[in-house]
């Protein structure tokens, strides 16, 4: 079984290597990733050499939006889907809000939407608010207050012909827990009703593959996965053509440009090649023999997965010893993502402070996950405290965050 070559990975990523940042152990990926030296290069250059209008009549202008039609490209294949089925937004909370703006507009009167209170607020605020008109019910798939779990059972109870909408996460910010979303997505479509799927949490453990899914919206954050400060946002192109459009008025034709009301980033677009930059050169540096991009997305997603679960192993078996620590979401390593929250009797950013003191870069706070904390009994206020690892993360920093953990709790 091929394994993941730590080192050709860390040398993908700068930040290792600054002063800063180089001795510490660095367990906030959640919130936010290292960005790989490859849409660093992008960026730098598209600022030096391609800082003008894109899709003009001279050279620079035209090599500018190229670079930006090579990210929508590239990142739409290696997700399996159309280019024009990618729509590029400053946030993936932005692309939410214009979303619901959309969906406020065409949905009839007295249809539902279920959102849950598993979710990052991006994807259950901006619905939750389309109930203030009056003309849009509001229905909640709950979490199991002890687990945090989505039971896809509750979810079926709430679905009749009135619900045309159900957002819900890929995977929690908080649990790691991974909701099964082609399974999700099935039961949707026999009900008639369309899904919108937060990956926020779950693209940067390996970009998925869309179609496989079956999602008619699917949505992440490129600083999260790598990458610059963006959000994507993936819909089905006949779908983006019956919603309303929430651009200017003479772009509605142009499907890329339907759900963006402002001038996109056209720099961090373009440097989001950088994205699929790096999963091709994981992808060239430990396999042989040519695949389609959305075979080598699956190869790299094998890779990190397998990466994932063993570091993860010996953190969750500590966390198991020590059973006055109450971990949120599913206890094995091989059932859930490296992103692991720990509820304590103190405010979580207070521990995160001592933790630093070890080199140990965490997270304290709610995440923008505070109904989730309210419905399994965690005061929001006191927060948890958040170790999110990626596949770049070694066993021997995995090590160092256990010790600093047993002399700071």
């Amino acid at each position: 079984m091929v394994a993941l070559d730590p080192e050709f990975v860390r040398n993908q990523f700068p930040a290792f290597r600054q002063k800063e940042l180089r001795d510490k152990v660095f367990c906030e990926n959640a919130g936010g990733s290292y960005v790989c030296r490859y849409v660093i290069w992008r960026i730098h250059r598209y600022f030096n050499e391609r800082r003008v209008q894109p899709y003009g009549a001279y050279p620079a202008s035209q090599q500018a939006g190229a670079e930006m039609d090579e990210a929508r490209l590239r990142l739409a294949a290696h997700m399996g889907v159309a280019r024009d089925e990618v729509h590029f937004g400053p946030s993936t909370s932005a692309n939410t809000y214009v979303l619901a703006q959309a969906f406020r507009q065409w949905l009839p009167a007295g249809a539902a939407i279920v959102v849950t209170d598993q979710d990052h607020e991006a994807n259950s605020g901006v619905w939750r608010r389309l109930a203030e008109d009056g003309g849009i019910e509001i229905r909640e798939w709950k979490v199991d207050p002890g687990t945090g779990h989505l039971d896809p059972g509750a979810l079926a109870a709430l679905l009749d012909r009135r619900v045309r909408l159900v957002c819900f996460p890929h995977a929690s910010n908080i649990l790691g827990e991974v909701n099964d979303v082609a399974a999700i997505c099935r039961m949707l479509r026999s009900a008639g009703a369309l899904s919108c799927v937060d990956g926020v949490g779950y693209a940067p453990h390996g970009l998925p593959d869309i179609r496989r899914l079956g999602a008619d919206i699917y949505l992440f954050s490129t600083y999260k996965t790598y990458g610059p400060h963006q959000g994507v946002m993936v819909m089905r192109g006949e779908l983006a053509h019956r919603l309303p459009n929430q651009g200017h008025w003479f772009n509605a034709a142009d499907t890329v440009k339907r759900f963006n009301p402002a001038g996109p980033d056209h720099a961090q677009i373009a440097a989001c090649a950088g994205i699929a930059d790096y999963i091709d050169a994981i992808y060239d540096h430990h396999f042989l023999g040519g695949r389609d991009a959305r075979g080598r997305a699956d190869k790299v997603a094998e890779l990190f997965r397998q990466q994932e679960t063993a570091i993860l192993t010996p953190l969750m078996e500590y966390l198991a010893g020590r059973p006055s620590l109450r971990v949120l979401g599913p206890k094995r390593a091989d059932r859930r993502l490296p992103t692991v929250s720990v509820a304590l009797s103190e405010p979580a950013a207070q521990v995160a402070e001592r933790l630093a003191r070890h080199g140990i870069l965490v997270g304290g706070g709610d995440f923008y996950a505070r109904r989730l904390l309210q419905a399994m009994g965690v005061d929001p206020a006191r927060g948890v405290l958040r170790l999110s690892l990626l596949h770049y993360t070694q066993p021997a920093e995995v090590d160092r965050l256990i010790t600093a953990l047993d002399c700071e709790l």
